[in-house]
């Protein structure tokens, strides 16, 4: 895998949200689908490492969504939200919570603007926030941009693939 963009993650200290910035080599309407269309969902979020089980996708408004990530050991991490808005091809809205954490009501609001840029390419902006500054640090060190990463290297690696057909 050879990355020609890379993943930036903002985070300013004291507030609750983090902006979440990637070019990728593709058309818009592409990296959108790869948001909403559950085969191609599957195939790049999240680490390598993980098997990736997609128990709901409805990209619609109102519509919710729940996948897990297992491990080689069998241990699964689970992750549930609503959509609030999917506006193709350019901003989806959707609340995220890790179903791992010891106490429930951790949810961030993401949203996500898939923005056109010359020459065919595609700029995404995801800004999350979360209820507490708390929780946007604990989710930071949870290793969330390694993750980010790797997760939007895999879906370039699949935009290059769909392209070259």
């Amino acid at each position: 895998m050879v990355t020609k963009n890379r993943t930036v993650v903002k985070a300013e200290p004291g507030k609750q949200e983090v902006l979440i910035i990637r070019e990728f080599d593709a058309p818009r309407e592409l990296v959108f689908k790869a948001f909403v269309d559950p085969e191609l969902y599957a195939q790049w979020l999240g680490p390598s490492r993980f098997t990736m089980i997609l128990e709901k996708f409805e990209p619609r408004n109102g519509g919710s969504w729940r996948y897990i990530h297992k491990d080689k050991d069998g241990n699964e991490f689970a992750f549930h939200g609503v959509y609030h808005e999917v506006l193709e091809p350019s901003r989806l809205i959707d609340t995220f919570e890790f179903e791992g954490l010891p106490e429930k009501g951790h949810v961030s609001l993401e949203t996500a603007r898939f923005e056109d840029m010359p020459g065919g390419k595609t700029k995404l902006v995801v800004q999350v926030v979360f209820q507490s500054v708390a929780d946007r640090d604990g989710m930071l060190q949870s290793g969330m941009e390694e993750g980010l990463s790797e997760s939007y290297d895999r879906l370039e690696d699949l935009l290059e693939k769909i392209l070259k057909g």
